[in-house]
């Protein structure tokens, strides 16, 4: 993705040993604890029934990692990567504002699809039960986020595509949301149950229509009332 050329630096939660185990096995650990974590949340997942499915003793997992916590977190940064890999991946060249949001409205739906759990744990950080464990969380794919969109708003306002009375950090804000809400809608069954009822059952069946919708919808909130006007 265009000016994110930061790399994400995680402060790491695991111990130098869980380096010098095999990619095989980092990779093994790692999805087995997503998906404890996303089917029982942090708190009723069990370290000794992740260590057990991925076929290393207690002690070695400990050996890994000083606690649950460090385990969950080394999930979320390890998660961050990928979204990182996937959002790099979204071609954005010679696109004007509007289409490199539906750009990232795609990449979000394709993520949120193939990935699920991954979304599932991120939904349960978020609950005030782990509210202990915000500092500790890597933020910088969002401030990655963050900056992109409001680069893309000023340039836009320049070329006359977004009003000029925009608020850019609001503005990068809700267009955040939309793209979080959505990928939450693939991926929980209470934001799933949700999109059918506003969308209706089929709502699964048509990407495309969520994809056009949601780019519609920014576009009327953001373009000039000329623009709107024209684009009909």
């Amino acid at each position: 993705m265009e000016n994110s050329n930061m790399a994400i630096v995680a402060k790491k939660a695991h111990k130098e040993t869980f380096e010098r185990i095999s990619p095989e096995k980092r990779d093994r650990i790692i999805t087995i604890a997503t998906k404890e974590f996303a089917k029982n949340g942090f708190k009723g997942a069990n370290i000794n029934i992740i260590a057990k499915k991925a076929g290393i003793s207690i002690g070695s997992m400990y050996n890994y990692f000083e606690s649950k916590e460090d385990l969950l977190l080394t999930v979320i940064n390890e998660a961050y990567k990928l979204l990182e890999k996937v959002l790099g991946s979204v071609s954005l060249e010679n696109k004007n504002f509007y289409e490199k949001i539906e750009e990232l409205v795609c990449a979000a739906q394709k993520f949120a699809r193939q990935y699920p759990e991954i979304h599932q744990v991120y939904l349960d950080i978020t609950s005030e039960g782990l509210s202990h464990l915000t500092p500790r969380l890597s933020r910088t794919i969002e401030y990655i986020t963050i900056e992109f969109y409001r680069h893309e708003l000023e340039q836009a306002k320049k070329q006359g595509i977004v009003r000029e009375d925009a608020d850019v950090n609001v503005t990068s804000l809700c267009i955040d949301n939309i793209l979080v809400l959505t990928q939450f809608s693939y991926t929980s069954e209470y934001f799933k149950e949700r999109l059918k009822l506003f969308i209706g059952e089929d709502a699964f069946d048509d990407d495309e229509r969520i994809v056009k919708g949601v780019v519609d919808f920014i576009k009327n909130a953001l373009m000039p009332r000329m623009n709107i006007s024209n684009n009909k």
